[in-house]
């Protein structure tokens, strides 16, 4: 249990298992062989990360605070390492980027005792869609340079379903196009062009804090301009 009077090595010291547990699990799911001690390394520095951040006044654990910005620190070293795959870079970037939404979603609403079912129910939803348009999109192609798509490429797929995600990607491209400058910017950057978050941070003149924000923001707005042309 996480006291308000622990200090940040205190809580460095805290978080050391979830580190391993996380670099662990990553480790497991990589595509090619990665060093564990490498993982661990970059979740070390999440950790220190979220120990300098963390507010306990918020009402959150600091273990579940930290959670993602430990992921997302080993996600962010990972993405340095080389690919061979644009299926499994594909599946990859989904993880990396849903981590980054579910993160800021946590940090906007921590949820806890005080959450009505309402406020709960609202709060899925919405993290549901943004992790549908993250699916979506992390699959998209654009060009020979950039993320294609092993749903849309799959042999195994009828004619029609690969003409209706054909379709759907077409759809998606079109609503990134007609989105404001740093929202189409952004987007285009890290899922079409294979870029970190920071990495596109950097490119906008922005902060990586105020970048995952717009991120998450941008989600909402694509996954709204999807219902409403009725792409379920």
């Amino acid at each position: 249990m996480t006291t308000a009077g622990e200090s940040p090595k205190e809580l460095i010291e805290e978080g050391q298992a979830l580190v391993h547990s996380l670099a662990s699990k990553i480790a497991r799911n990589m595509p090619f062989r990665v060093d564990l001690d490498d993982l661990i390394a970059y979740g070390q520095v999440g950790l220190a990360e979220a120990a300098r951040q963390f507010d306990p006044e918020r009402g959150a654990q600091f273990t579940t605070f930290a959670y993602y910005r430990i992921r997302g620190a080993i996600y962010d070293g990972v993405s340095k390492m080389s690919w061979t795959s644009r299926a499994r870079y594909a599946r990859y970037r989904f993880e990396e980027m849903a981590n980054e939404a579910l993160a800021q979603a946590h940090e906007s609403n921590p949820g806890g005792a005080s959450a009505s079912l309402a406020e709960e129910a609202r709060w899925f939803r919405n993290a549901t869609e943004k992790l549908a348009v993250i699916q979506l999109v992390s699959g998209s192609d654009e060009g020979e340079s950039g993320i294609r798509a092993s749903a849309i490429e799959d042999p195994a797929m009828s004619p029609a379903a690969s003409a209706a995600g054909r379709e759907l990607n077409k759809k998606l491209h079109d609503l990134v196009d007609k989105l404001p400058g740093p929202e189409s910017r952004l987007i285009r950057t890290v899922y079409f062009e294979g870029a970190t978050l920071q990495e596109a941070a950097n490119r906008l003149g922005i902060s990586k804090s105020w970048a995952s924000r717009l991120h998450a923001k941008t989600l909402e707005e694509l996954a709204r301009l999807l219902r409403k042309i009725g792409a379920d």
